[in-house]
């Protein structure tokens, strides 16, 4: 079987991104980005991410949700709020934390990404993980982890413990949205919370 011709798409966001000197640039290129047609004519706003000067934790969930999607911030719904309050249990305060999401775009319905979107929109985060350079990335669910270490991995297997990784170290979890999904006894929960808490740790030594 032949390979896989590259998405155009995807090789312009990557290329416009690239290009990009700054987290300004990078996020205003972005809001003028029409790869995927299917996001385009239902989003409100682009969601580039927040990034705090001198951010030395990036936090990369899926996608915007309806209140993101409406105010233009990652994580500021119910997963955000939870996130929030485990960040401050472990000494984080997200004020100091940067947060951005593989898709910058809300799927219609908040459905889950398709890997073709995810494929098209990666350029710009791959530039703001570049041009911010966090000594720690935490991903928060399925998709993010996909992002980073490729389709097929399961997050079972990759959580509870530091990765070397393009550079840096990285921290696999679960989304704010497993957690609250499953209540507060369940096992995304405990282990968000643990993950965190190692990323503190992490952080203090790197």
């Amino acid at each position: 079987m032949s390979p896989r011709a590259p998405d155009p798409a995807a090789l312009d966001v990557a290329t416009v991104a690239a290009r990009c000197a700054d987290l300004d640039e990078i996020a205003d290129h972005a809001r003028g980005c029409v790869a995927c047609v299917d996001l385009v004519a239902n989003r409100t706003t682009v969601v580039a991410g927040d990034f705090p000067p001198g951010a030395r934790l990036l936090l990369v969930g899926e996608a915007p949700g309806s209140q993101e999607d409406a105010l233009g911030r990652p994580f500021i719904g119910k997963a955000g709020q939870l996130l929030d309050r485990l960040l401050d249990e472990v000494g984080l305060s997200r004020a100091g934390v940067a947060v951005a999401n593989v898709l910058k775009c809300r799927p219609p319905a908040n459905r889950a990404p398709t890997r073709a979107e995810t494929t098209r929109c990666r350029g710009w985060l791959d530039r703001q993980v570049a041009v911010l350079d966090p000594p720690l990335v935490v991903t928060l669910g399925g998709t993010a982890l996909g992002w980073a270490l490729g389709h097929g991995v399961r997050l079972m297997d990759m959580r509870g413990r530091v990765h070397e990784w393009a550079g840096r170290r990285l921290i696999v979890t679960y989304h704010p949205s497993a957690a609250i999904r499953f209540g507060p006894a369940g096992a995304p929960m405990a282990a968000l919370r643990d993950d965190l808490r190692l990323a503190a740790e992490t952080l203090c030594t790197s």
